[in-house]
This record gives structure tokens, sequence and C-alpha cells, in this order.
């Protein structure tokens, strides 16, 4: 199914004042350029695809494309959620241990994710979940993203984001949460208790 966009405003999930219109041009434009690659991605293949196409059926030059895009995969990958997150992180009370900060992560993370139209677009996890082009860039923003929490968490919990423990800690719960992601697959998005419901296993010991 093609991917057509609601609207061109912010992401429910996203507070604050409406956006300009020069957010809202903007916005217009990502969504047309996300809209028409969804469209062709469907018909005739990812791989097949050219940014040139796209470009054309979207009504944009190329240029203007790598305005908004860095690339092909960047068009599927990218969901303008990466302000918010960080909100949402630098938002957390301090004071809680190991499993409660991972919990408080994950409640913040997945709701607004959940609740953007194109992150949580069936279409787009599809791909992401079977375009092994995809799925290699896709894994190489993990770990980028991987780095990037190991540094958050290590400071909030005044450890160095390379102490062992951390690292082995962090790995479990991205590894518990991975699989249940990949457990879901065909697009579906993994229930929040599901999610929460690994972590609470390896609080646990792991306990079977």
């Amino acid at each position: 199914m093609s991917y057509t966009p609601l609207s061109a405003a912010a992401p429910e999930s996203a507070p604050g004042p409406r956006p300009g219109l020069r957010e809202r041009n903007k916005a217009r434009t990502r969504n047309a350029i996300r809209a028409a690659a969804m469209d062709l991605f469907e018909k005739q293949g990812y791989t097949t695809t050219t940014v040139a196409q796209i470009a054309d059926a979207a009504e944009v030059s190329h240029t203007t494309f790598f305005r908004y895009f860095q690339s092909k995969e960047q068009v599927v990958l990218a969901d303008d959620l990466d302000e918010r997150r960080n909100e949402l992180l630098h938002a957390i009370a301090p004071g809680l241990d190991r499993f409660d900060l991972v919990r408080r992560i994950i409640v913040d993370l997945y709701q607004v994710g959940v609740n953007d139209e194109w992150a949580a677009n069936k279409a787009r996890l599809r791909l992401v979940q079977t375009e092994p082009a995809l799925v290699a860039a896709q894994q190489a923003e993990a770990d980028r993203a991987l780095v990037e929490m190991r540094g958050f968490i290590g400071a909030y919990l005044g450890v160095s984001p390379d102490d062992l423990r951390l690292r082995v800690f962090i790995a479990a719960c991205v590894g518990a949460l991975f699989h249940v992601v990949g457990h879901t697959g065909d697009g579906e998005i993994p229930t929040l208790e599901e999610c929460l419901e690994a972590l609470d296993l390896l609080e646990a010991g792991l306990p079977v």
C-alpha cells in the first residue's frame, strides 16, 4: 500500500505552536517526495527505482530531492523525530535505576514513534524489514543510535560509556527488544506491553 500523507503539519506527538508557512511548505515537499517514492517502490520495486524517477514523480528537481534527503535509503529510513526524541530523553527526571530508566526510554520513544503516521507506516516498515539495502542501512543507523544511547544512559547513571558492565547491560536490553521487533515482522509494530515484558524478563534474570 502506498504512503499517502494525511497532512503537512507536524506529527501529533510534536508539541508547540503550529509551524509557519515556510515550515509547512517544506513538510509538504518532503511528504510529496515520500509519497512518490513509496508509489514507485510498490509499482516497480525498491531496487529498480532511481532518485531521478522519484524526483520526477514528485515534481521536484534532482537538486531539491537532495536538499531533503541524502539518498534513496533515507527517503524510507528518516522519520523526522530525532529532535522530539532528544527532548523526551532530556526531560527524564533524575533518580531512576537502570531498569526503570530503560523503561522510561522505551515508553517515551515508543509512543512518539507509534503516533507518527510516517514512522508507523506499515509499507515503510515492511520495506525496512525485507529490502536488503535498507536492512543494512538500518543496521548502520541502529549501531550509531546505540552508541548515542550508551552515552546518554552512562551520563544519567554516572558511568563511563565504555564501562563493560554498561555496554553489556545495554546490549542485553537492545537484543531483547530487537528480538521482539523481529518476531513481529510484516510491517507490524510490537505492542508496548511486549517490549516492557522483555525488559521485565531481563530484570528477573531470564526465568524459564
